[in-house]
């Protein structure tokens, strides 16, 4: 875990890495998704027909493994004093490898830079989303998330 003791320090977890846990990428979560949006190219949806495709089996949606990312990365920036850590987009998402259904990915993210803004500090991060076995990884993608410090606590009585 990337630990800043405070939302002024995240200058000094830069070029900081840590790695998750593997997840498993289930046929389910893969019908589910494409129910969610809609897409249900037979890549993804049929066993049958995929398996005598390019991939030889049913792969992941390149936004569903992408989607992933927040839970992959969840726990790995712990940054005390932070009211919220909020998504704030993504630069430069690259899909490099098929996931299989039932193939396991994990996500390594290394903090790359921190810009102060006044509704708190966006921290970009390069996200690795690998995928255990390979050579190469499933994504990879700059993250930016919006850290917004706790306010102050209020001030007691006057005296």
């Amino acid at each position: 875990m990337i630990a800043a003791p405070s939302v002024a320090a995240l200058p000094d977890v830069v070029g900081r890495s840590a790695t998750g846990h593997w997840f498993t990428v289930s046929q389910d979560r893969i019908d589910q998704f494409a129910d969610a949006t809609a897409d249900h190219q037979w890549i993804h949806v049929d066993p049958v027909r995929a398996a005598a495709g390019p991939f030889g089996a049913t792969v992941a949606h390149g936004f569903l493994t992408l989607s992933l990312v927040p839970a992959l990365t969840d726990g790995l920036l712990a940054v005390e004093g932070a009211a919220m850590v909020v998504n704030y987009g993504l630069d430069k998402v690259r899909f490099v490898s098929p996931v299989r259904a039932g193939s396991r990915v994990r996500a390594t993210t290394t903090v790359v830079g921190v810009e102060p803004t006044p509704a708190g500090t966006r921290v970009l991060s390069d996200v690795v989303v690998d995928l255990e076995g390979a050579d190469k990884p499933a994504v990879v993608a700059r993250t930016i998330t919006l850290v917004v410090p706790a306010p102050p606590p209020p001030a007691g009585p006057a005296r």
